[in-house]
């Protein structure tokens, strides 16, 4: 067991579980119809982004260490807060490429931890989250091009 891979798993199940509330937040803004496309990409982003967080926690569990709670964390995506212009659908792209950007480097970083501590299934599960992460990324890449 590695303390930098516990500390990562547990940085990725938060900012996974943060994703998650920022993007149904969004989403519920966005639902508009200049928004709706990006709305609905959220949607599935949710539902994918905590599935993430629940790999992680079995993960987390696995070394007998509890996934962190709401009290156990400090929010920090601060460039996905819903807009107070309800029409705002750029600063929301932005957003969003800025957070999935952030877990890139997560799971980049996670996959480096994993194999320098030979734990091959944290780095499996690092890379598969890293290849849904750049994914995502290039969704909304493509939609800034269209806003823009």
């Amino acid at each position: 067991m590695s303390d930098e891979v516990i500390a990562l798993l547990k940085q990725a199940y938060v900012d996974e579980m943060e994703t998650v509330m920022n993007y149904t937040a969004n989403a519920i803004l966005l639902e508009t119809i200049r928004g709706e496309e990006v709305a609905e990409s959220l949607k599935e982003d949710i539902e994918e982004e905590l599935g993430h967080a629940q790999e992680l926690g079995y993960r987390l569990r696995y070394y007998d260490e509890r996934p962190p709670a709401s009290m156990e964390f400090t929010p920090s995506q601060e460039s996905l807060q819903p807009p107070e212009d309800t029409a705002d659908v750029l600063s929301v792209i932005e957003g969003v490429i800025g957070a999935e950007s952030d877990a890139i480097e997560t799971y980049e970083a996670l996959v480096e931890a994993a194999a320098e501590a030979d734990d091959y299934v944290t780095e499996d599960l690092a890379v598969e989250l890293l290849a849904d992460e750049q994914a995502h990324k290039a969704e909304f890449l493509s939609f800034k091009r269209e806003y823009e």
